[in-house]
């Protein structure tokens, strides 16, 4: 039975910089029990690339189910309104 929870997450981790905000995006998400498809970002090109696909200045962008969230403080908003 798949779960109902499940988050996609577009997050930068370059080899000179983990942004900590997607670091944060990803515990979140994990001690909300959502099974995570995380797609790490490790190119500054792959980075632009989402930046643009998505019309973000910066990342994590997150998607639960067709929800897309920007950043780790709308998502802890977003998991605060839907858990208490």
């Amino acid at each position: 039975m798949a779960t109902e929870k499940q988050a996609t997450l577009y997050r930068m981790a370059l080899p000179d910089h983990v942004c900590p905000f997607g670091v944060r995006a990803r515990a979140l998400l994990l001690e909300r029990g959502y099974d995570i498809d995380d797609r790490v970002l490790s190119t500054r090109d792959e980075v632009e690339a989402v930046k643009e696909e998505f019309g973000v200045a910066t990342t994590p962008v997150i998607f639960l189910g067709d929800e897309r969230i920007d950043g780790s403080d709308a998502l802890e908003h977003v998991l605060a309104s839907r858990h208490g």
